[in-house]
């Protein structure tokens, strides 16, 4: 429909999630209708609510941003919008100067049971709903 669109277009895992859809649904993001900002998700928010755009946003900034933008979800929990968090270990034999140790360390804190019970509830108390979710708990 041509309406106005408020992207980040700055190179972030949601930029990336969002030019997967627009490729998807083959629309050509040319024209009025789409405003680049080049800002972080917070800035984007704020610049969507004042100018009346559709934007996509991860969970954790919108809930954050809510009381400061005029903005309510229209989609939310498809599987097309989900945007994952990772963590990686480089190959110590191919990189020998990175800290293998640390980096097993920080996998295995965010594997820890401990730690996803943190984040199934990290955020619950001041925005009425978790930031994140743990990819098992997917149906």
């Amino acid at each position: 429909a041509e309406v106005l669109f408020a992207s980040r277009s700055d190179h972030s895992g949601t930029h990336f999630l969002e030019m997967k859809l627009w490729k998807a649904i083959q629309v050509d993001k040319k024209g009025a209708w789409y405003m680049e900002t080049g800002q972080g998700m917070g800035a984007t928010l704020m610049i969507a609510s004042e100018r009346q755009a559709y934007t996509l946003t991860d969970r954790g900034t919108y809930l954050a941003f809510k009381e400061k933008v005029q903005l309510e979800p229209m989609v939310q929990g498809d599987q097309a919008l989900l945007n994952y968090y990772h963590v990686m270990e480089v190959n110590p034999e191919r990189f020998s100067r990175v800290n293998h140790a640390g980096a097993r360390a920080f996998a295995d804190f965010l594997g820890a049971e401990g730690t996803k019970a943190i984040i199934r509830t990290f955020g619950k108390d001041r925005f009425g709903a978790p930031l994140f979710f743990v990819d098992e708990d997917r149906e």
